[in-house]
């Protein structure tokens, strides 16, 4: 129990740690985004980079997931190069096909998520789909391996590229959402090509073969993720319309200053499964499920508490006064992610035992 403990620990650390970089580099240009940027601008970027993240979930059709469960499956080698081919061609080519898509429907597709005609805005968002997409994928086989030096200096690269062009076209070109939302994803688009030349072979396309067991396995994983997902991007659309962009943009504020509990779930979340799966023993893994789980909750319960108490005051430090009301967001915000991350607990379980069937009913009910 005590060896799996500490790959999970080493594991989340290593995952954490270009999100740890990029969170404090986050909160000490948050100053700087919230002057440059109106209220309305952070909004309409905000919502879009949720929008993003939902699609490409659907766009994964749960094959990034699968890969992860049955690369443990198999300890063949050729075997598993194939099944990372599979993996990189399928999701490779259903974000190529939607990106170009969308791009012949730029202006309608930016008034239906963003309630003002934008081509230019919904441009640079399809950019950052296909980049963020396929570079889940990259992470995904660096993660099977554990080739955790190697996820640090790729997401540092990313963090850090991705810092200063955001500045760059922000603050110093005044680029406004158009800038905030690229220099997101202009920077994990370098970050993939040099991930793919690293990877070499493995990212060679293929045509897919024995994709049913993928796709039974992963897609009903989808609607459950989506599900839960869509939670982040109903929010900010709903405020879009029902209140205005500047109060989507107060809200998202609110989100980013949840740091502390979103870095701790997002690193979890690439941890756990990996750890989770390679685990044979049923009643070992049963046992490390519970540990896991109680640690999970005191650790992230304690965040949330901190935060809920210092909201106020973490607002007026690092924000512009315009800002102010984002701190009546904050407890809720974290409270929501400490759970999102909880429920992935649940998620990886039922994945190891190879149910993922239940996953969408339990999802549908609670959203």
């Amino acid at each position: 129990m005590g060896s799996l403990l500490k790959r999970l620990l080493a594991s989340s650390i290593a995952y954490q740690a270009p999100s740890i970089v990029s969170a404090a580099l986050a909160l000490l240009t948050l100053p700087l985004y919230t002057r440059a940027l109106t209220q309305a601008e952070y909004g309409y970027a905000e919502t879009l980079l949720t929008f993003i993240i939902l699609s490409s979930i659907l766009l994964r059709l749960g094959i990034g997931e699968a890969f992860v469960r049955f690369w443990f499956d198999d300890e063949d080698a050729e075997r598993r190069e194939r099944l990372a081919r599979t993996t990189v061609t399928v999701v490779a080519a259903t974000t190529s096909v939607a990106a170009l898509a969308g791009l012949a429907l730029a202006g309608a597709l930016s008034e239906l998520l963003l309630d003002t005609r934008d081509a230019g805005l919904l441009a640079c968002g399809l950019l950052g789909l296909w980049a963020f997409t396929n570079l889940e994928v990259a992470y995904a086989l660096l993660r099977v391996e554990e080739r955790r030096r190697a996820y640090v200096r790729a997401g540092l690269a990313n963090v850090l590229l991705t810092v200063t062009l955001t500045v760059v076209l922000v603050v110093v070109l005044d680029q406004g959402a158009r800038g905030y939302v690229l220099g997101n994803y202009a920077a994990s688009t370098v970050v993939l090509f040099a991930l793919w030349a690293d990877q070499g072979a493995r990212i060679r396309l293929v045509v897919p073969r024995r994709l049913g067991p993928l796709l039974r396995f992963g897609a009903p994983t989808v609607p459950a993720e989506a599900a839960v997902f869509a939670l982040n991007v109903i929010d900010r659309a709903y405020l879009v319309r029902a209140e205005s962009p500047a109060a989507a943009g107060v809200y998202a504020v609110g989100v980013k200053l949840a740091t502390a509990v979103i870095l701790v779930v997002r690193g979890f979340q690439a941890a756990w499964p990996p750890l989770a799966y390679s685990v044979e023993d049923d009643e070992e893994a049963g046992r490390l499920y519970a540990t896991v789980t109680t640690l999970y909750v005191l650790i992230v319960g304690a965040a949330v508490a901190a935060l809920t108490l210092l909201s106020r005051w973490i607002v007026d430090l690092l924000v512009a006064p315009k800002w102010g009301e984002a701190h009546e967001v904050l407890p809720w915000v974290a409270l929501g992610w400490a759970l999102y991350g909880l429920y992935l607990v649940f998620i990886t379980i039922a994945g190891r035992a190879k149910v993922t069937t239940r996953n969408a009913p339990a999802a549908l009910a609670g959203l």
